[in-house]
């Protein structure tokens, strides 16, 4: 399977702080209008990750990891691509 969803407990504390810290750094990603510290953002992208409004995605091909938005539209093209 190309594409996978990847359950946060499976990973290291270290190894999602690195995750989110990449994540975060992308030029492009939006917090709203008002710029936010790093620390904030780490902060906002691990809760989600937590409650389920957001999910870790890694792809095979690419070997590129990735955090989309649970209900965001391109997740349910991967899993008719992948299903």
């Amino acid at each position: 399977m190309p594409i996978q969803i990847i359950p946060i407990n499976k990973l290291s504390s270290k190894a999602l702080k690195g995750v989110i810290e990449e994540f975060i750094s992308r030029g492009g990603t939006d917090y709203g209008s008002i710029e936010a510290s790093l620390e904030t953002k780490f902060k906002q992208v691990k809760y989600k990750l937590e409650n389920g409004s957001a999910v870790l995605v890694f792809d095979d091909e690419t070997e590129t990891t990735n955090i989309f938005l649970a209900d965001d539209p391109i997740l349910k093209k991967l899993d008719t691509i992948s299903g």
